[in-house]
Protein backbone atom coordinates (compact mmCIF):
# COMPACT_ATOMS: atom_id res chain seq x y z
CA UNK A 1 0.00 0.00 0.00
CA UNK A 2 0.98 3.69 -0.62
CA UNK A 3 -0.45 5.90 1.62
CA UNK A 4 -0.42 9.70 0.95
CA UNK A 5 -1.37 12.84 2.11
CA UNK A 6 -4.19 14.75 -0.40
CA UNK A 7 -6.44 17.73 -0.07
CA UNK A 8 -9.82 16.63 1.11
CA UNK A 9 -11.34 17.64 -1.77
CA UNK A 10 -9.01 15.91 -4.23
CA UNK A 11 -10.99 13.49 -7.00
CA UNK A 12 -9.90 10.60 -5.16
CA UNK A 13 -11.12 11.87 -1.86
CA UNK A 14 -14.41 12.91 -2.83
CA UNK A 15 -14.75 9.48 -4.47
CA UNK A 16 -14.50 7.57 -1.57
CA UNK A 17 -15.88 9.56 0.32
CA UNK A 18 -19.29 9.85 -1.83
CA UNK A 19 -19.02 5.51 -1.41
CA UNK A 20 -18.78 6.57 2.98
CA UNK A 21 -21.53 7.96 2.82
CA UNK A 22 -23.61 5.83 0.78
CA UNK A 23 -22.45 3.28 3.53
CA UNK A 24 -23.92 5.41 6.35
CA UNK A 25 -27.12 5.94 4.62
CA UNK A 26 -27.41 2.01 4.16
CA UNK A 27 -26.94 1.72 7.63
CA UNK A 28 -28.17 4.61 9.11
CA UNK A 29 -31.37 4.76 6.88
CA UNK A 30 -30.42 8.67 6.22
CA UNK A 31 -29.06 11.16 4.33
CA UNK A 32 -25.32 10.35 6.04
CA UNK A 33 -23.05 12.04 7.80
CA UNK A 34 -23.88 15.61 8.36
CA UNK A 35 -21.20 16.87 9.83
CA UNK A 36 -19.74 19.68 8.07
CA UNK A 37 -16.22 19.21 7.02
CA UNK A 38 -14.24 21.86 4.80
CA UNK A 39 -11.38 21.19 2.89
CA UNK A 40 -8.90 23.18 4.64
CA UNK A 41 -10.22 21.44 7.85
CA UNK A 42 -7.71 18.73 6.68
CA UNK A 43 -4.83 21.32 5.62
CA UNK A 44 -1.41 21.27 7.74
CA UNK A 45 -0.61 22.09 10.55
CA UNK A 46 -4.02 21.85 11.23
CA UNK A 47 -5.08 18.63 10.18
CA UNK A 48 -4.60 15.69 7.29
CA UNK A 49 -6.26 13.82 4.98
CA UNK A 50 -4.58 10.27 3.80
CA UNK A 51 -5.62 7.61 0.80
CA UNK A 52 -3.93 4.49 0.86
CA UNK A 53 -3.54 3.22 -3.01
CA UNK A 54 -3.28 -0.62 -4.21
CA UNK A 55 -0.63 -1.75 -6.34
CA UNK A 56 -3.03 -0.52 -9.61
CA UNK A 57 -3.22 2.98 -8.22
CA UNK A 58 -6.75 2.50 -6.94
CA UNK A 59 -8.06 4.36 -3.42
CA UNK A 60 -8.66 1.99 -1.32
CA UNK A 61 -8.92 3.38 2.03
CA UNK A 62 -9.05 6.81 3.52
CA UNK A 63 -9.25 8.72 6.37
CA UNK A 64 -8.34 12.69 8.29
CA UNK A 65 -7.87 14.39 11.53
CA UNK A 66 -8.82 17.90 12.28
CA UNK A 67 -7.96 19.78 15.00
CA UNK A 68 -10.25 20.90 17.56
CA UNK A 69 -10.14 23.11 20.71
CA UNK A 70 -12.59 23.54 23.57
CA UNK A 71 -16.11 24.42 22.22
CA UNK A 72 -19.75 24.19 22.84
CA UNK A 73 -19.90 20.83 21.12
CA UNK A 74 -17.90 19.33 24.09
CA UNK A 75 -14.94 19.11 22.41
CA UNK A 76 -11.37 19.78 24.54
CA UNK A 77 -8.41 21.83 23.78
CA UNK A 78 -6.08 19.62 22.23
CA UNK A 79 -8.21 17.48 20.30
CA UNK A 80 -7.34 15.99 16.65
CA UNK A 81 -10.59 14.83 15.31
CA UNK A 82 -10.83 11.69 13.19
CA UNK A 83 -13.36 11.75 10.26
CA UNK A 84 -13.97 9.55 7.12
CA UNK A 85 -12.20 6.88 8.28
CA UNK A 86 -13.19 4.34 5.33
CA UNK A 87 -12.15 1.17 3.71
CA UNK A 88 -13.75 -0.32 0.33
CA UNK A 89 -15.54 -3.67 0.76
CA UNK A 90 -13.36 -5.85 -1.56
CA UNK A 91 -10.10 -4.18 0.78
CA UNK A 92 -11.34 -5.03 4.20
CA UNK A 93 -9.65 -7.33 6.46
CA UNK A 94 -6.29 -6.98 5.91
CA UNK A 95 -5.14 -3.78 7.90
CA UNK A 96 -5.90 -0.83 6.37
CA UNK A 97 -7.88 0.90 8.31
CA UNK A 98 -5.38 -0.08 11.34
CA UNK A 99 -2.36 1.40 9.05
CA UNK A 100 -4.20 4.72 8.31
CA UNK A 101 -5.66 5.36 11.41
CA UNK A 102 -1.57 4.79 13.11
CA UNK A 103 -0.27 7.38 10.16
CA UNK A 104 -3.35 9.90 11.59
CA UNK A 105 -1.91 9.52 15.85
CA UNK A 106 1.52 10.06 14.69
CA UNK A 107 0.99 13.22 12.63
CA UNK A 108 -1.63 14.36 14.82
CA UNK A 109 1.23 13.43 17.82
CA UNK A 110 3.35 15.65 15.46
CA UNK A 111 1.07 18.52 14.89
CA UNK A 112 1.14 18.47 19.04
CA UNK A 113 -2.51 17.23 19.39
CA UNK A 114 -2.92 16.11 22.61
CA UNK A 115 -5.50 13.99 22.42
CA UNK A 116 -7.14 12.00 19.11
CA UNK A 117 -11.15 11.56 19.07
CA UNK A 118 -13.48 9.73 17.32
CA UNK A 119 -17.82 9.84 16.68
CA UNK A 120 -18.89 6.57 15.33
CA UNK A 121 -22.39 4.92 15.65
CA UNK A 122 -23.65 1.77 17.22
CA UNK A 123 -24.48 0.23 13.20
CA UNK A 124 -20.62 0.32 12.80
CA UNK A 125 -19.17 -2.30 14.90
CA UNK A 126 -16.29 -3.10 13.04
CA UNK A 127 -15.08 0.78 13.72
CA UNK A 128 -15.70 0.22 17.42
CA UNK A 129 -13.58 -2.58 17.63
CA UNK A 130 -10.89 -0.91 15.47
CA UNK A 131 -10.62 1.73 18.07
CA UNK A 132 -11.06 -0.34 21.20
CA UNK A 133 -8.36 -2.78 20.28
CA UNK A 134 -6.31 0.23 19.54
CA UNK A 135 -6.41 1.58 22.71
CA UNK A 136 -9.78 4.05 22.49
CA UNK A 137 -11.94 4.32 25.67
CA UNK A 138 -15.47 5.90 25.97
CA UNK A 139 -15.45 9.57 26.09
CA UNK A 140 -17.63 12.24 27.08
CA UNK A 141 -20.13 12.63 23.43
CA UNK A 142 -19.33 15.34 21.57
CA UNK A 143 -19.90 16.88 17.85
CA UNK A 144 -22.55 17.27 15.59
CA UNK A 145 -24.29 13.66 16.67
CA UNK A 146 -23.30 14.20 20.59
CA UNK A 147 -27.20 14.03 21.68
CA UNK A 148 -28.09 10.98 19.36
CA UNK A 149 -28.76 7.70 20.80
CA UNK A 150 -26.64 5.44 18.61
CA UNK A 151 -23.53 7.60 18.63
CA UNK A 152 -20.61 6.64 20.84
CA UNK A 153 -17.48 8.36 21.45
CA UNK A 154 -13.91 7.55 21.76
CA UNK A 155 -11.06 9.17 22.80
CA UNK A 156 -7.01 8.19 22.98
CA UNK A 157 -4.16 10.60 24.55
CA UNK A 158 -1.78 11.12 22.09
Amino acid sequence: MNIRRVRFDHPDAVKLNDEVQAEYRLRYGDGGDATVLHSDDFTPPQGVYLIAYDEHDRPVATGGWRSQNRNDEGNEDGDAELKRMYVVADMRGRGLARRILTALEEDARIAGRLRMVLETGTKQPEAITLYASSGYEPCTKFGYYRHHEESRCFAKAL
